[in-house]
């Protein structure tokens, strides 16, 4: 018998097809089958999901989030990630390869995506790393990584420090038709760094981490891509001398994207002066300046994704004094309530920009195919939202096994309220 999900009354906003309007969708057998204007008759042998006052939207897609398994069980695994994800509305993540052992070879690629079709949640797009081990010395087999599922690669937190194996790195991923993801960081400039360099990491008596050090690898990363042909995609944007570097090189044709994190169009270095560890990420929470203009490229289109750097950590961990404890935070059940609050409500960004930065465009980026969109044929992972919906987010109540988020107990109007993945619904708010 054919499972049918009709999804009624619904605001449907579906970029690829230029699709803003009310209409019924019909799910038939995990994929998309039709979309029906409201007023024709109800289907009699489906179900009906009244979307009334609500956006249906292609499955959210996070391009960087940190699973932690195999090796670090202890702060994530790949089931409580996935339950955290389609919480917050994610119907797919991609993993990093920063895991212990990491994430260099078919195998563990493979493992990855076997682990998450056991969960049967989010679906699960892993990263794999660019050189063995993310040592930066010998590249990895990016060639059977691709094979095995893997969807791009990346050293992540170990960012490559020689341009000549970037180069190398650049030229065989393209050979994969892999895109290649850069935590751009010149350690030179940060080492020893623990918050944003400037005249609030004086005050507080901490070193600091130069925004140069950001600056100074995406232009590299550019000029590399222009030679190469590659396709570089700048993870975490957080400065303003990168997104003006990002903007120039698209506006030469060069094959660049770059996600943002919601914490860092959130806060800035301020939300440091409480030395609340769970302000400790990197790269850092930047000044006024930065933050500004990270709101202006995602008003103008320079950044394409939103991307949450969903970083797991044990609150032992976590619970030293700053310059010990260790970078990142959890962000998957609080993303889209932050994009609400910040870029949404405050005029930023429109819904249909929303849908292009959190699903068309990383759908796009990672070449998944048939996702990120909602036309006919393609995989039904959606997600349902209301941008109306007041709450407030409990990190006692997180489906993370890590705690470690600064957005405790913050109130938000919006939300992912329903997800769905492959036509199945396995969350709703």
């Amino acid at each position: 018998m054919r499972m049918k999900l009709l999804i009624a009354n619904g605001h449907l906003i579906d970029p690829t097809e230029n699709q803003n309007s009310g209409k019924n969708l019909l799910i038939e057998d995990g994929k998309v089958a039709a979309w029906l204007n409201q007023n024709e008759k109800m289907l009699e042998d489906a179900e009906v999901f009244d979307a009334t006052g609500l956006i249906v939207a292609p499955g959210f897609i996070d391009l960087h989030v940190h699973l932690r398994e195999p090796g670090q069980e202890h702060k994530e695994t790949i089931a409580s990630g996935c339950a955290a994800a389609v919480a917050g509305g994610w119907t797919s993540v991609c993993p990093m390869p920063n895991t212990s052992p990491i994430n260099d070879n078919a195998a563990i690629t493979r493992y990855m995506i076997e682990q998450a079709e056991r969960g049967n949640l989010a679906n699960v797009f892993p990263v794999g790393a660019i050189t063995k081990e993310s040592s930066g010395n010998e590249l990895a087999e990016i060639g059977e990584m691709k094979a095995a599922g893997a969807v791009a690669v990346s050293d992540d937190g170990k960012p490559v420090p020689n341009a000549g194996m970037m180069r190398r790195a650049m030229e065989y991923a393209t050979d994969f038709d892999l895109p290649v993801v850069d935590h751009c960081e010149d350690k030179s400039l940060t080492s020893g760094g623990v918050m944003h360099e400037g005249k609030l990491s004086l005050l507080l008596g901490l070193k600091g981490m130069h925004a140069l050090a950001e600056d100074l690898d995406v232009v590299r990363d550019i000029i590399l891509a222009k030679e190469t042909g590659a396709h570089i995609h700048i993870a975490h944007i957080s400065t303003k001398g990168a997104i003006e570097a990002v903007r120039r090189a698209k506006n030469e044709g060069i094959n660049i994207t770059c996600e943002v994190t919601p914490h860092h169009f959130t806060l800035t270095d301020k939300a440091v002066e409480g030395y609340d560890t769970n302000t400790k990420m990197s790269p850092p929470l930047r000044s006024d300046e930065h933050l500004e203009a990270i709101l202006e490229s995602i008003k103008d289109g320079t950044i394409d994704a939103i991307a949450t750097d969903h970083a797991p950590h044990h609150a032992d961990e976590k619970n030293l004094e700053y310059d010990s404890a260790p970078f990142g935070i959890i962000g998957l059940e609080t993303a889209i309530g932050l994009a609400f609050n910040e870029l949404v409500h405050k005029g930023i960004v429109d819904l249909s920009r929303l849908v292009e930065m959190c699903s068309t465009n990383p759908a796009k980026i990672f070449k998944l195919k048939n996702r990120g969109t909602l036309r006919a044929g393609s995989i039904a992972d959606i997600t349902i939202l209301d941008p109306d919906f007041d709450w407030t987010y409990r990190v006692s109540e997180s489906k993370s096994k890590s705690k470690n988020s600064p957005f405790n107990n913050w109130n938000f109007t919006g939300a992912a309220v329903m997800t769905i993945v492959s036509g199945k619904v396995v969350y709703r708010k």
